[in-house]
C-alpha cells in the first residue's frame, strides 16, 4: 500500500518516456505517494488516458507531447510545468530505446537513434531544469540507465554505451553540485516495450523470452525511484541497481 506524502513534501515531478513501461509505472507510483506528476511522451493518446485514469482516482497529474531527441521540444515540456507550477522538483529522465543487433551489421541508424534518445535526450532534460534548479538551490534528476551500462554484451555495444554514458554523466553531475540531488536508477530485465524498438528479430525474440523468465515488473523500478525522492533533501541516493532474483 502506497502512504501519501504530507503535503508539505509534494513534489511536482516530470516524467519522461511515461506512456508505458517504467515511466508509466513511475507515474502510477509518485501519483498514489501524493505527487503532482507531469508526464512526457510522443504518444499523447496513451499519456491522456493515463491521467484521465489518475485523476479520475483522486491522483493529480497532467500530460505535455514531448520528444526528448528535440531540444525545442524539452525545453518546451520543462517551460510549461515551470509556468503551470513555478517550479520543477523532480525530473525522471526515464525514455530510452534499446534495439539490439551485432556490430557488422551496420545498423548505423539504430544506433544513432540510441545516442538521441538514450544519452542526448537525458542531457536535453538535464539542461532544461538545472539552472532553475540551481536558482532555488533544491532539486532533484533521476536518470534511468540499465544493468548494461555495468558490462557490455555483444548484441547491445551501443545501447550498452548510451548506458555507461548516463551513468558516468549522472556522478560527474552529482559531484559538481551540493544544491542538486542525482540518482542514477539501474533496471535489471525488466517488463516494458524496451524490446520493441527495431534491432535484430532474433536478438529481440531472445530477449523476450528472457523477460519471460526472469524479468521482473515495472513497478519495482517505480518503487526504487520512489525512495531515491523519498529521502530527506540532505540525503543523495547515488545509485540503485534493481534486478530480478532469478537473473543471474
Amino acid at each position: 500500500m502506497n502512504h501519501t506524502v504530507p503535503s508539505s513534501d509534494r513534489k511536482i515531478v516530470l516524467v519522461t518516456g511515461a506512456s508505458g513501461g517504467i515511466g508509466e509505472a513511475t507515474a502510477r507510483h509518485l501519483a498514489a505517494d501524493g505527487h503532482h506528476v507531469v508526464l512526457g511522451a510522443r504518444r499523447t493518446d496513451r499519456l491522456d488516458r493515463l491521467v484521465t485514469e489518475l485523476t479520475e482516482a483522486g491522483h493529480s497529474a497532467e500530460s505535455a507531447q514531448l520528444d526528448v531527441t528535440d531540444r525545442d521540444s524539452v525545453n518546451a515540456f520543462v517551460a510549461g510545468a515551470l509556468k503551470r507550477h513555478g517550479r520543477v522538483d523532480v525530473l525522471v529522465n526515464n525514455a530510452g530505446i534499446m534495439p539490439l543487433g551485432f556490430m557488422e551489421e551496420l545498423r548505423v541508424d539504430e544506433w544513432d537513434r540510441m545516442i538521441d534518445v538514450n544519452l542526448r535526450g537525458v542531457l536535453y532534460g538535464i539542461a532544461a531544469v538545472l539552472p532553475t534548479m540551481g536558482e532555488r538551490r533544491s532539486g532533484h534528476i533521476i536518470n534511468v540507465a540499465s544493468t548494461a551500462g555495468h558490462r557490455v554484451d555483444p548484441t547491445g555495444v551501443v545501447y550498452c554505451a548510451t548506458k555507461f554514458a548516463v551513468r558516468a554523466v549522472s556522478d560527474g553531475l552529482r559531484q559538481e553540485t551540493t544544491d542538486v540531488r542525482v540518482t542514477v536508477v539501474s533496471p535489471g530485465l525488466t517488463k516494458s516495450e524496451l524490446t520493441h524498438s527495431g534491432g535484430n528479430v532474433a536478438q529481440q525474440d531472445a530477449v523476450r523470452s528472457a523477460l519471460d523468465a526472469v524479468g521482473i515488473d515495472s513497478s519495482a523500478i517505480a518503487r526504487a525511484i520512489g525512495y531515491a525522492i523519498a529521502q530527506p533533501n540532505d540525503v543523495n541516493v547515488n545509485e540503485v541497481i534493481v534486478q530480478g532474483t532469478a537473473q543471474l
